[in-house]
C-alpha cells in the first residue's frame, strides 16, 4: 500500500511544478521532498518524474499515480464533510410531530429506540395535526411528521415529500357494554343504521372521520351525528353512557373502559393509514434512525392486532 504522505508530495510536485516551489508549499526543505519522491518511486519500482532545465516532467507511470492521487485525496475530503455532518446530527436535535393517538402509542415507543441508538441528540415533540405538520416539513421546520391519512381528496397533499407508510390503522365498533349487540365476536356495520353516532369530527380534512363516514356509506346508511370531539376517551365516555356507538382506530383504544364493547368490523375493516412524512432531501443520520425505530414500533403495534404493518 502506498503512502499517502508520499503521494501528496507527488501531487504537489506535478502541482507546482518544481521540488523548490513544492518544498515552500509543504513546508520543507527542498533535501526532504527529493528524497519522499526516491522513496516514493523505489515503492512503485518505476521513475515517476524527470528533472528538466526549467523544472520537472511526470513520466507516464507519474501522471497514472497524480491522477489516482487526485482522485482518492478528493474522497478522502467528502468522507471528513460528510463525518462533520454525521457528527453535527449526532450532537444536534431532531423535531418531529405527530397527531394525538400516535403521540401516545407509537411515537413513545420509537423515541424511545431512538434515544438508545442516539443518546446525544434531543428529540423535540409537537402535537400537529397534517395540515400544521406537513407545511412544517416543506419549510424545514420538522425533521419527521407521523400523519394520519384517510385515502380521500381532503387530505393534506404529500407531493414532492417523501412517505413513509408505517401501518393501516383498523377502526373497531365500540358501542355500551350492555348493547344487544356487544355479545357478537364481530359486527355489521349495517346492524348500526338506526344508533346514535360519536365521530371525531365533521371537517373534510379529518381522516378519521372521512373513513368513519365512507364505510357507513359503503354499508348503505348515513350516519346520525349525536355528538363530536377528537378526544377518543371522551367519546368511549359517552359510548359508555348510552349516548350512541363510534368506530374508534386501534391507536386511540390504547387506554379502554369496562362499560365499553370494543368488537371488530365483520369483513375487511374500514382504516386510517398512519405515514412518516420527511422531506426528499432527508437521507442519511438521525432521520434515518428516527424512521427505522417508527417502522419497528409500528410492527411491534401491528402484532397486537389491533392494526396491520404497511
Amino acid at each position: 500500500m502506498h503512502d499517502l504522505r508520499l503521494l501528496t508530495v507527488l501531487r504537489e510536485v506535478a502541482l507546482r511544478g518544481s521540488f523548490s516551489a513544492a518544498a515552500e508549499s509543504l513546508d520543507y526543505t527542498q533535501p526532504a521532498v527529493s528524497q519522499q519522491i526516491a522513496r516514493l518511486e523505489k515503492q512503485v519500482g518505476v521513475k515517476l518524474i524527470e528533472r528538466q532545465p526549467r523544472g520537472i516532467r511526470l513520466t507516464p507511470a507519474g501522471d497514472v499515480l497524480v491522477r489516482h492521487t487526485e482522485r482518492i485525496l478528493a474522497q478522502l475530503a467528502a468522507a471528513d464533510e460528510e463525518l462533520l455532518e454525521v457528527a453535527a446530527q449526532a450532537r444536534g436535535r431532531l423535531r418531529i410531530a405527530s397527531f394525538a393517538t400516535a403521540a401516545g402509542t407509537l411515537v413513545p415507543r420509537a423515541v424511545a429506540s431512538f434515544r438508545r441508538l442516539r443518546p446525544a441528540v434531543e428529540v423535540e415533540i409537537s402535537l400537529l395535526d397534517p395540515p400544521e405538520a406537513i407545511p412544517a416539513v416543506r419549510r424545514g421546520d420538522l425533521a419527521v411528521a407521523i400523519v394520519e391519512e384517510g385515502g380521500f381528496a381532503g387530505d393534506t397533499p404529500t407531493d414532492g415529500l417523501d412517505v413513509e407508510h408505517l401501518l393501516e390503522d383498523h377502526m373497531w365498533v365500540s358501542l355500551p357494554a350492555d348493547h344487544p349487540l356487544a355479545t357478537r365476536h364481530a359486527i355489521d356495520l349495517a346492524d348500526l343504521r338506526d344508533e346514535d353516532w360519536m365521530l371525531a369530527c365533521l371537517s373534510g380534512t379529518c381522516a378519521d372521520s372521512n373513513v368513519v363516514l365512507r364505510a357507513c356509506r359503503d354499508a348503505g346508511f348515513q350516519p346520525r351525528i349525536a355528538y363530536t370531539s377528537d378526544d377518543y376517551f371522551a367519546i368511549q365516555g359517552l359510548v359508555a353512557s348510552g349516548m350512541g356507538v363510534a368506530l374508534i382506530p386501534g391507536l386511540g383504544l390504547a387506554s379502554t373502559r369496562d362499560d365499553v364493547a370494543v368488537r371488530p368490523v365483520r369483513g375487511r375493516p374500514p382504516y386510517r393509514r398512519v405515514s412518516a412524512v420527511t422531506s426528499a432531501d432527508a437521507t442519511g443520520g438521525t432521520v434515518a434512525t428516527m424512521l427505522e425505530c417508527l417502522r419497528d414500533a409500528g410492527s411491534v403495534y401491528a402484532e397486537s392486532g389491533l392494526a396491520a404493518a404497511a
